[in-house]
């Protein structure tokens, strides 16, 4: 007899155990997936909501634009008729009491990006033909060029005191039904004064 026993015993994992483990590693791994399909619905989107934050920090400039040149007089930086300024269902922060007046050169209604016109202002009554992105050659201004489609953009510029108003730009987009709704939106909410 051998001082040290010999085990023989050929235990091993049983049908239901194997099953279990399978069953829990199916989980992780369809977790996964749900992970790396959300991020790449994320990424396809990325690029859209890039452009949206540009194009209204676009309206923004070009507002202090025709403040700074004086293209047109303080009484005219205002929407063409009473805008709507109440507070934004969605907006989480303080709102100012403001007060909607028109007679002003910008668009009020929400309208498809439009390159500036002659006066060099977007979102006025003169822009003509749709805004482009570049194409394949990453240029602007070639014959490559994209049309920026399914944008469209809205500038509400309420009075807030005699020499301080509000701008509100949205800009709506196309998303992705994966991450949220499959129509998108970016707010860009700052102040003006008549002094530059």
């Amino acid at each position: 007899m051998s001082p040290h026993p010999r085990h023989t015993s050929e235990d091993g994992f049983t049908l239901v155990e194997l099953m279990v483990a399978l069953s829990i590693l199916m989980v992780g791994l369809l977790g996964l997936a749900q992970v790396f399909y959300f991020g790449l619905s994320i990424v396809g989107t990325s690029s859209a909501q890039l452009i949206a934050r540009e194009k209204a920090r676009e309206a923004i400039e070009s507002v202090h634009t025709a403040r700074d040149t004086r293209t047109i007089t303080w009484a005219q930086i205002r929407n063409v008729t009473p805008p709507d300024c109440s507070r934004p269902a969605d907006w989480t922060g303080t709102w100012p009491t403001t007060t909607a007046t028109g007679g002003g050169t910008f668009l009020t209604a929400e309208h498809d990006l439009l390159d500036a016109g002659p006066d060099g202002l977007v979102a006025t009554a003169d822009d003509t033909g749709v805004e482009k992105t570049p194409g394949a050659d990453n240029l602007l201004g070639t014959g490559d060029d994209v049309p920026l489609a399914g944008f469209r953009r809205q500038i509400a510029i309420c009075d807030v005191g005699t020499n301080l108003r509000l701008i509100a730009v949205t800009i709506r987009y196309n998303g992705s039904n994966a991450v949220g709704a499959a129509r998108r939106s970016y707010r860009l909410v700052t102040y003006i004064s008549s002094f530059s």
